[in-house]
Order: structure tokens, then C-alpha cells, then sequence
């Protein structure tokens, strides 16, 4: 028979109040900002930015607050200490695996610079990537991947929460099967960089550099949704299965591959490194 201590201690209920709690601090976050004197008055991409660091610093805040509570535990997966190093090895990763994507496009003849805009621009596409990466990442990969993680171990983990990342796309327009598969692969990279560095720190730099690299830099669509300004206006043609269509490059073929082989990588390693949870 299930006590109350023992439901409370599971991993499913872990789950559920932490998300209710994340979300909780974003939504009371973003009512709180609106209401401060004189921040209707700013520029719109002022005040966005600013409110996206807003709201992004209480969902940590809440995620950090409750599980140290609720866990008797020190916040190690959101420590400060080795951030540099972290973010500079996310943004690498994210950013890379985003220009290789571009440059097989490119490669083909299908990619070309019409413009380039002044850096004011990246604001918008910059605030978005980020909140985007902080919200998702301090959801997917710090409350389920990790709570998954213990319970059941690295493999169901990544396979459970790699599944829900790409199933939240689901809803986004224009979505294909390259698309759904590349997301994820991205899902089961970002939860691979989680397991390798042990530091949130690094799926969200991943997350933001791969999402602002394809908006704000290129120019293209990410994930099926409008483009924002950027720092390059471009003129994306070609197959679909190489330019993703209206999707956006992660709906790719190459993109699908390049995620895949870098979280294969850092798997391999983990598992040579006797570094994966096992616990079934």
C-alpha cells in the first residue's frame, strides 16, 4: 500500500509539481512585469528583453527554490561554477551543428544573402531563443529527463523525454516526418549534453545557440513558425528534404544526421566513460 511519504517521492509527482511550479513563476511572472510603473512606456524589443530575463530568472528561481526544498539538495545541475565553460561548450555545439546544417544548403545552390541587417535586429530573435531554451530546457531536461533518469535510468530517460520534446512540435505548422525526427534527435542530444556535463547549463546554451543561429543569424524558419527580424535576410530554395521546407532547415535530412551523430558521440563516450544510469 502507497503511503503518503512514498507519493510524494515519486518520480511522477516530482514531475507534475515542478512543472506547476516553473510555469506558475513564468505565468505570475509575466502579469508581475506588466505591471511595473513605466514599462509600457519602453521600446517593444526593450521591453520584451527585458521581461524575458524577467520571467526567465523566476522559472529558475522557482525550479532552484522548489527542488532544493522539496529534495534536501544542493542545486548542483544549475551551479554557477564552470558557466563560462559550459555555455561557450553549448553555444559551440548548438551553433555549429546550425552552420553545418546552413552550409549543405548553401552547398546546393539554395541559400543566398539578400541583405544584411543592422545588429538591432537580433534583439527579437535573440530574447525568444533564450526564454525559449531556458523555459524548455529547465522543463524537459532538469525535471523529466533528470527525475526519469533516477527512477528508471539514462536509456528510458532519454528515449521518454526525447519523445516529449518532439511531440510538443507536433502542434507547430508545417510539421513533416523530417521534422519530427529531427527534433528528436536534438531531444536525445540535448539529454546526452545534460548526462556528459551534469550542468543544465549546457542543453540550454545548445538550445539557444541552434534556435538563434537559424533565426536571428540566417534568416530561416524555425520550427514551422513565422521569421522574426534578423541579422541576415535571406532567400532560402531547394528540395525540401534539404531546406525543410516551410518547417525550416531542422526539418532537413542533414540536420536529422549532424544531431544524430553528435549525440551518438557524446553517448558513446558516456557509455565508455561508464558514465550512464542504469538502474533496469
Amino acid at each position: 500500500m502507497l503511503t503518503k511519504q512514498k507519493i510524494l517521492q515519486s518520480a511522477l509527482v516530482k514531475i507534475i509539481l515542478g512543472a506547476i511550479i516553473v510555469l506558475a513563476s513564468v505565468i505570475i511572472g509575466q502579469q508581475i512585469f506588466l505591471k511595473i510603473p513605466g514599462v509600457s512606456l519602453l521600446n517593444s524589443d526593450v521591453r520584451n528583453f527585458i521581461k524575458g530575463i524577467f520571467v526567465s530568472t523566476l522559472a529558475i528561481g522557482g525550479y532552484w527554490l522548489f527542488y532544493s526544498k522539496y529534495e534536501h539538495r544542493i542545486i548542483t545541475e544549475l551551479s554557477p561554477k564552470g558557466l563560462w565553460k559550459n555555455l561557450f561548450a553549448g553555444i559551440s555545439i548548438g551553433s555549429g551543428l546550425q552552420v553545418l546544417t546552413i552550409l549543405v544548403i548553401y552547398l546546393f545552390g539554395g541559400f543566398t544573402i539578400i541583405a544584411v541587417n543592422p545588429f538591432s535586429a537580433l534583439v527579437i530573435p535573440f530574447t525568444v531563443a533564450f526564454t525559449v531554451a531556458i523555459l524548455e530546457e529547465i522543463l524537459l531536461r532538469g525535471i523529466v529527463f533528470r527525475l526519469t533518469e533516477e527512477k528508471w535510468g539514462s536509456t528510458i530517460a532519454l528515449i521518454i523525454s526525447g519523445l516529449i520534446f518532439a511531440g510538443l512540435h507536433l502542434v507547430n505548422p508545417h510539421v513533416t516526418v523530417i521534422s519530427v525526427l529531427c527534433i528528436t534527435a536534438v531531444g536525445v542530444l540535448l539529454g546526452a549534453a545534460y548526462m556528459y556535463y551534469r550542468s543544465l547549463w549546457v542543453p540550454i546554451a545548445i538550445h539557444f545557440a541552434w534556435n538563434f543561429t537559424q533565426n536571428g543569424i540566417f534568416g530561416a524558419i524555425t520550427s514551422g513558425n513565422e521569421k522574426t527580424s534578423s541579422l541576415l535576410t535571406t532567400q532560402i530554395t531547394g528540395p525540401k528534404f534539404l531546406t525543410g521546407g516551410q518547417f525550416g532547415p531542422e526539418g532537413s535530412v542533414q540536420a536529422v544526421l549532424f544531431c544524430l551523430i553528435v549525440a551518438v558521440f557524446i553517448i558513446r563516450q558516456l557509455y565508455n566513460q561508464d558514465k550512464l544510469v542504469r538502474l533496469i
